[in-house]
């Protein structure tokens, strides 16, 4: 592969990522200002058509990926290009070709989980879903090595997930004989058939977001992809299904038959976070720590399916869909850092890295700056997020979750210092680990996404407020929609 193919590719790529987050947020900016929109495909309304609707939660979501999407592909630039510095010609051309397939899969991710967001209909959904899962497969595969059995084990959860999903597709469809997300909402109605569209969907949905106990593909799947992959796995990949079962929650399934499963979700939820938290305290490896700490934190997610409905108001949704997305900036920052650390250092051995903090502060600021979203400490995004969770489930009279939110925090904490630790003890005088130079674009990426994780709570208004803006937090279908 010539140097031009590579160059053509990275540019575009950059362009790409440019043009789509500035789309991404004039369309924030519309349906703030204009309220939900519909858009009919062609012209072609359901139920013969594909109707796309973006209301506020769907436009957070939208944000979020533009934000982190763009933050990554400025990594990715300088990551890929510090990696064959070695100049050694063979390996700079497996680089090379690593390089241009990243952007090629990357962009056609980004594109397909904007699909998702938009998307209210219920086969479009699995398309979109599909793309995104194949995509984050071959995203896994490009480390090679290691990752390989880790990317072949991915593929039989995604495929499997997607499955599952879409035999709840056809459950629904031979019921109300429409595939248009509203329009099956307001015609299915409570029975065995409903339930069991409900439980094989949450089945799939569950594996695919890696829910405590079906998360055993997850922590080598995040950890041994390359860091660039790995914070867009962590940071927006797991946050797909996550958005689609909340639609499924609020438009399609009577609360009949979706409250008895929520509690179940919710439970399974307040386990992850125990053991993924604890399983991340043990590990050896920065980025095995980091992708348990996603196991946790996936379990705040589905704590929402059991407060949701049981919440006064709105505030139980909101508190998931916030937790969304601090934990996709703040997730997303600390995998980024321990890229630009493993490079410096030559490994991810964290207890070989004992007094390199100094030299490489910005990672490790950055890093800490991710830690304080997942502890929940003011000001950060992850503490207006869990505040939303405790005052939610004091409202209702769940104690235990009060107490597994403040515990999963302090077990963060635990982690996170441990890490930190370690990297600022006093420097050994002799045989003091010898760091390579890396890009300084590897840490000042890190850090602006560590930034936006802790402005999150400084600026935590404007979001929740557009969460209000539609369905499924605020208006109903027929009020204030822009065709």
């Amino acid at each position: 592969m010539s140097l031009w193919p590579r160059r053509y590719a990275a540019r575009c790529g950059i362009g790409a990522s440019i043009a789509s987050a500035a789309a991404a947020l004039l369309l924030v900016v519309a349906v703030a200002l204009s309220g939900p929109r519909r858009e009919r495909l062609g012209g072609w309304g359901a139920p013969a058509g594909i109707e796309l609707w973006i209301d506020g939660f769907s436009a957070l979501m939208i944000a979020m990926t533009a934000v982190v999407g763009g933050v990554v592909s400025v990594y990715a630039l300088a990551y890929f290009r510090a990696k064959d510095s070695s100049g050694d010609p063979q390996r700079q051309e497996v680089e090379g070709r690593r390089e241009a397939y990243f952007w090629r899969i990357w962009l056609l991710v980004w594109a397909a989980i904007n699909g998702v967001f938009a998307s209210a209909d219920l086969f479009n959904l699995y398309v979109t879903l599909e793309v995104v899962g194949l995509g984050a497969v071959s995203l896994v595969a490009l480390a090679g090595g290691r990752a390989l059995p880790a990317a072949m084990r991915y593929l039989f959860v995604t495929l499997s997930g997607s499955l599952l999903y879409l035999l709840g597709v056809v459950l629904i469809y031979s019921e109300v004989g429409t595939l248009a997300l509203f329009q099956a909402g307001e015609s299915l109605i409570a029975g065995t058939l409903a339930q069991a569209a409900l439980v094989v969907m949450v089945v799939g949905l569950a594996l695919k977001t890696a829910l405590f106990p079906l998360h055993f593909w997850l922590p080598p799947a995040h950890a041994d992809a390359p860091a660039a992959v790995s914070a867009l796995l962590s940071a927006l990949v797991i946050k797909v299904t996550f958005y689609i079962l909340v639609r499924l929650w609020v438009v399609v399934f009577p609360a009949s038959v979706s409250q008895p499963v929520g509690e179940a979700l919710m439970l399974l939820g307040l386990i992850a976070v125990i053991w993924g938290s604890w399983r991340a305290l043990r590990q050896q490896r920065l980025k095995m720590l980091v992708a348990y700490s996603t196991v946790a934190q996936v379990g705040y997610l589905f704590l929402v399916f059991g407060l949701g409905p049981r919440a006064d108001g709105s505030a139980g949704w909101q508190a998931g869909a916030y937790f969304a997305i601090s934990h996709a900036c703040a997730k997303g920052a600390m995998f980024l850092a321990a890229g630009a650390i493993a490079r410096a250092v030559g490994h991810d051995q964290i207890e070989e890295m004992r007094g390199v903090g100094a030299r490489l502060a910005l990672p490790f600021f950055a890093f800490g700056l991710g830690g304080i979203s997942l502890m929940g400490l003011p000001p950060s995004g992850g503490y207006v997020s869990k505040w939303l969770f405790i005052t939610s489930a004091a409202a209702t009279g769940d104690v235990i979750v009060v107490i597994a939110v403040a515990l999963g925090g302090l077990l963060a904490a635990a982690y996170v210092f441990r890490v930190l630790a370690l990297a600022f003890e006093r420097a050994p005088r002799e045989g003091a680990p010898s760091l390579r130079p890396i890009p300084a674009t590897l840490g000042w990426s890190a850090l602006v996404l560590g930034a936006v994780a802790v402005a999150l709570g400084l600026a935590a208004g404007a979001p929740l407020a557009l969460l209000e803006v539609g369905l499924p937090f605020g208006q109903s279908l027929a009020e204030g929609v822009t065709p």
